[in-house]
């Protein structure tokens, strides 16, 4: 069977180039939209530049012209939308609503996958303000592209280890810690941690199975699946050192959220979920899911342990 053909929607992003470089390792005609927007950001351009060299094709389009992106969308059977969700960064995820219409409009898309690939957002409709607004907005998405009768799949892909591992889960810094790390609650909430680079491996893997056809697939490895404890553990293995641990009861920990700006509440709420309910992993997979590495076991995931050793002496 030929491959589908991919148009990933910001492709120059911290997930949309994996995407890209993951589809065209996969062999798939690989296309990148290619937005005006882009003015006089070179980095963007130098990576557009080189998804070329390799082989990906650019389409031009942008979200203030629904005929480009209804064009856009007429050349190919996938499209994968890699927009930021991240508050601290740029957070566009309601604009995921014009390529909804865009791909209604054209009408020959055979899998649309929405920019999700954290916790999935069925599951926290009960969710602290303010970050439920990230849950609030995929849903909305969710609710047009199934009143649209898109095909889709939805990837949850829980903790991204550049923003998780690295830090041992600290807020506030992306390395380790050097002398104390701060524990949430008793630290033995399970989470499951993803190298971003294996995140876009099974989503590719997922684009043209059936068995994934309108449904949400979980990336749950098991040997990736860990507690906070347990990671701290395996870096103190690595580094043959001990750290300091101080145990921050939930409600101190919620307490932080006053006088925290906007981006920090939601980051605060998304670790609360995570380290103290443990949202991530207090669910049985039912029907309307399925599980990657259990679809895909020839994929060699990275475990936790090989991905902890690039800080070291970093």
């Amino acid at each position: 069977m030929a491959k589908s053909r991919v148009l990933v929607v910001g492709g120059t992003g911290y997930m949309g180039r994996r995407f890209v470089k993951a589809s065209l390792a996969e062999g798939h005609p690989t296309y990148v939209l290619r937005r005006p927007e882009i003015g006089l950001d070179i980095d963007k351009l130098q990576i557009l530049l080189e998804f070329k060299r390799q082989g990906a094709r650019l389409i031009d389009g942008s979200f203030s012209d629904h005929g480009s992106l209804v064009e856009a969308v007429k050349q190919v059977d996938v499209v994968i939308c890699a927009m930021s969700g991240v508050h601290f960064r740029s957070h566009n995820l309601l604009l995921q609503l014009k390529l909804v219409r865009a791909i209604q409009e054209a009408g020959n898309i055979k899998r649309f996958l929405p920019s999700e690939f954290g916790m999935d957002p069925a599951r926290m409709k009960d969710a602290l303000e303010p970050g439920r607004v990230t849950f609030d907005e995929k849903m909305t998405v969710r609710k047009a592209i199934q009143e649209a009768n898109i095909p889709y799949t939805y990837v949850s892909a829980n903790c991204f280890a550049g923003y998780f591992v690295g830090n041992l889960c600290q807020m506030g810094s992306l390395l380790p810690p050097k002398h104390k790390v701060y524990i949430y609650g008793d630290g033995n909430a399970k989470a499951v941690f993803m190298d971003e680079d294996d995140v876009a491996t099974y989503t590719i893997k997922s684009i043209d199975d059936p068995r994934t056809l309108n449904k949400t697939l979980y990336l749950r490895p098991p040997e990736n699946i860990l507690s906070q404890r347990e990671l701290v553990e395996k870096w103190e293995k690595l580094t043959g050192t001990t750290l300091e641990k101080i145990s921050i009861p939930g409600e101190e920990f919620l307490a932080l959220l006053k006088g925290a700006d906007f981006a920090e509440q939601v980051g605060i709420g998304h670790f609360y979920h995570i380290f103290y309910e443990g949202c991530l992993t207090n669910f049985e997979i039912g029907e309307d899911g399925e599980e990657a590495s259990k679809l895909y076991p020839e994929v060699e995931y990275t475990r936790m342990h090989e991905y902890l050793k690039r800080y070291l002496d970093f």
